[in-house]
């Protein structure tokens, strides 16, 4: 068998590509569906079913932009060494990697209310669930409509 410039030239090009994009994969990214979302829920409450109240999320109705919607969580609680917001969970349900936060706090933290921008991918529901000191839970839900440039999509 004899080797060739071209054969040498084309190879290594071949060989140059995949190093440079890296290996094939062939994924899909689908949707979350409500299984996973409540996975990752039954996840983060060890299966306790959470209650509503104490914990309030803002979220626009309406985002103009879905690569940076403003959002606020805030929960009821003393902050005291014996009553106070361990964590809080925020999900989007209609991403494809739904978990978009957990957020911790402690007695230090004076209150436990915290704000960030996301990224949302269409129109769905953001979840956020507070874990609270004594390992009860509590939950809260928007409804956020994702329009392509304003215009309503």
């Amino acid at each position: 068998m004899t080797i060739s410039r071209r054969k040498v030239l084309g190879h290594g090009a071949g060989l140059g590509a995949v190093v440079v994009a890296g290996p094939l994969v062939v994924s899909s990214v689908a949707p979350a569906y409500a299984g996973a979302v409540e996975d990752i829920i039954a996840e983060f409450t060890g299966g306790t079913e959470p209650g509503s109240g104490k914990v309030t999320l803002g979220a626009p109705e309406i985002a103009e932009n879905g690569n940076t919607v403003p959002i606020k969580v805030s929960v009821e609680s003393a902050m005291s060494a014996d009553d106070y917001a361990a964590e809080v969970l925020i999900i989007a349900t209609g991403n494809p990697q739904p978990k978009v936060a957990i957020l911790g706090f402690s007695p230090m933290s004076g209150s436990a209310d915290a704000s960030t921008r996301i990224r949302l991918a269409k129109t769905q529901d953001l979840i956020a669930i507070a874990k609270m000191s004594d390992g009860s839970f509590y939950r809260d839900t928007k409804t956020v409509k994702v329009t392509i440039g304003g215009c309503g999509g």
